[in-house]
Formats: C-alpha cells, structure tokens, sequence
C-alpha cells in the first residue's frame, strides 16, 4: 500500500460492517479491543482499514487516560500551593465545568467529541481519518 491515507480507495472498498466497527470503535474503544480478539480467536485476518482505525482508537482512549491521569496528578500537587491553586482551580473549573457549551458538556469534553466525531465519519465513509500526530505514530506502528 503505497499511500496510507489515500482518499480513493478504488484498491480496496471496505464493507459496510468493517465501516461500522470502525466508526463503534471510535465510541466504545472495547468493541475494537473485542474484535481484535475475535479475529485471534477465529485466526482470521484484519484488513489494514480496521486495524488501523481499531488501533487508532485505542490509542486515543490511553492516550486521554494517561492526560486524565496526568492532569488530576498534576492538580493535587498545585493544590499545596496557597496562591496558585486559587488560579489554577478557577481557569481548570471554567474549561471543565462552569462553561458548558454542548448539551451540558464542558469545552473539552465538546472538543473530544468533536474529534472522534470527524473520526467516526471518515470510518464510515471508508476513509482512513487523519488525526495530526497520533495517525502519524499509528501509521508507523501498524503493518
């Protein structure tokens, strides 16, 4: 496969199931996980369109818990500080709960929607949905 993120997918057209794992995946990133053991169980092979977006998503999943994890460290360490926690509370607490812009949802939480939104779209069209840096690892990393 000479381009990886090719828009014409004339070589390869992924069927309508393989569209709507990919596009699950992006919501739940178990359902990928599940269909990874599935296909080891059944010794069948993936196509390089699921494993790319199964791993893709899985990726994102850890990679927002070890931010989630980070953050929460992060904060309980400021919280020590006398001056700085006041602000840093007050700036975290307007991008996370005091500013709600989407169906209750703080700015982030609509951001990340948003992402694995386009995600989830391009899957479905059966294209290989681009995300900046983590496409790029996930590029590299799966063969």
């Amino acid at each position: 496969m000479s381009n990886f993120y090719s828009n014409n997918t004339s070589y390869y057209n992924p069927a309508p199931i393989e569209r709507i794992v990919a596009m699950l995946t992006y919501l739940n990133c178990w359902i990928g996980f599940i269909w990874l053991i599935i296909a080891a169980i059944l010794k069948k092979e993936i196509k390089p369109f699921m494993r790319y977006h199964i791993f893709q998503s899985i990726f994102i999943a850890f990679a927002l818990f070890i931010i989630q994890m980070g953050l929460s460290l992060l904060l309980s360490i400021i919280d020590f500080v006398p001056v700085v926690n006041r602000i840093v509370n007050i700036i975290f607490g307007f991008f996370t709960t005091n500013l709600q812009i989407f169906f209750g949802y703080s700015v982030i939480q609509t951001f990340i929607f948003l992402i694995l939104l386009y995600l989830a779209i391009g899957a479905v069209f059966g294209k290989y949905s681009y995300l900046p840096v983590v496409s790029d690892i996930i590029k590299q990393n799966v063969r």
